[in-house]
């Protein structure tokens, strides 16, 4: 599946269609499509280090500029957010083990991960214009939160053996 594919039906959640379709993704892709996400909304932060060096930026040339904003801002950032899903994904472990739903640990993370589409694209627009505060991580945590509680109730639930 393309990366356009994904990203159009990771817009399209929680919808039945588009979640099987996510579902059919590897978790290579997932992640892959992921770090590409996480590039785009570290695009305004990269603008505003290059337009405005303060510090150390001062002194330093634009390409040096951009392997330290790498880094020490995109690689922190990354790893802060896949923890994120990582937790958030556990959490969504023990919701679906409380629905009695048929779902594993990777295929939730792979759900959660998709959810955070939305609400990072429009951070990104947002932080052009604006500075973001920190009320806008919580209510995008639960928006993905609410999208996978969801989710999870339209997957079947376990059947039990007698």
């Amino acid at each position: 599946m393309s990366f356009w594919k994904i990203f159009l039906n990771s817009i399209k959640l929680p919808s039945k269609n588009a979640m099987f379709k996510l579902n059919r993704v590897g978790m290579d892709f997932t992640l892959f499509y992921m770090f590409i996400l996480l590039f785009i909304v570290s695009i305004p932060a990269l603008v505003e280090r290059i337009a405005n060096p303060a510090g150390i930026g001062l002194e330093m040339n634009h390409i040096f500029t951009v392997i330290y904003f790498f880094i020490f801002y995109y690689l922190p950032m990354t790893l802060i957010v896949l923890g994120c899903i990582s937790f958030v994904a556990s959490i969504g472990t023990f919701i679906a083990k409380l629905m009695q739903r048929k779902l594993r640990y990777a295929i939730i993370w792979k759900l959660i991960s998709f959810t955070t589409t939305i609400p990072l694209l429009v951070y990104t627009v947002i932080s052009f214009v604006y500075s973001v505060s920190t009320i806008y991580l919580l209510l995008a945590l639960t928006f993905c939160i609410i999208l996978l509680i969801i989710m999870i109730s339209q997957y079947p639930k376990r059947r039990i053996r007698s």
